[in-house]
């Protein structure tokens, strides 16, 4: 990497990848991502692409995988490197029991708007994350207080888009990642939990969704 010579990243992510792009001499620069994956979309990739761009970092987001092979095609096609980056080697069982778990989640919570992977990809869930529908930003955090006092563990997995932060501050607009960070919320579904403490989960939230109204 030379100065001047840009990276893409995604601005729904911790700030890690970015600073590692600073380190190599390069600038990071922030595309929006898919709605469904929450990885970076590869029409949003090209979109940012020009003269000085030299790679693409996807970042494989809560145990999805990004769409390594468009990303690869549009790499060939602007001589760009593509790395992956975020998927853990873990043991095979702990990742089934997850997915085990997501399914039972995906087939009873209310309420919510429950994760939609893309059917040709296997979503490990690292992190099983819901979106709230309704005011953005006031109406999920008011639903994850709620569901704190009801014993659920669930934390919002993006606070604040890179781009948004202090270090690297930029004036974009990225539709998809802005809405993200404002209605998303990750709901435990650890390996070791119980099927019992799964279905607490699902009991909480149904409890309350009622008291949100889906966005107009």
């Amino acid at each position: 990497m030379r100065a001047g010579d840009e990276v893409i990243v995604p601005s729904y992510d911790v700030c890690e990848t970015a600073h590692v792009v600073l380190a190599l001499g390069a600038e990071p620069v922030f595309a929006d991502i898919d709605p469904a994956s929450f990885c970076l979309a590869p029409t949003a990739v090209e979109a940012v692409v020009t003269e000085r761009t030299r790679a693409v970092v996807a970042v494989h987001t809560f145990g999805h995988p990004a769409d390594l092979a468009r990303l690869a095609e549009l790499g060939q096609r602007h001589q760009l490197a593509v790395i992956g980056h975020g998927l853990v080697a873990e043991p095979a069982a702990d990742i089934a029991r997850r997915q085990q778990h997501a399914r039972y989640l995906s087939a009873r919570l209310k309420g919510v708007l429950t994760p939609q992977p893309h059917s040709a990809v296997a979503h490990g869930f690292q992190q099983y994350v819901v979106r709230v529908p309704g005011n953005g930003r006031p109406d999920r955090d008011a639903f994850a207080r709620a569901l704190r006092s009801r014993g659920v563990d669930c934390q919002v997995p993006v606070q604040t888009p890179v781009h948004r932060s202090a270090a690297f501050r930029r004036d974009v607009w990225l539709v998809e990642t802005e809405r993200a960070a404002d209605e998303s919320l990750a709901l435990p579904v650890a390996a070791g939990m119980s099927r019992r403490e799964v279905q607490r989960v699902v009991a909480a939230c149904n409890a309350l969704g009622g008291l949100l109204q889906p966005a107009s």
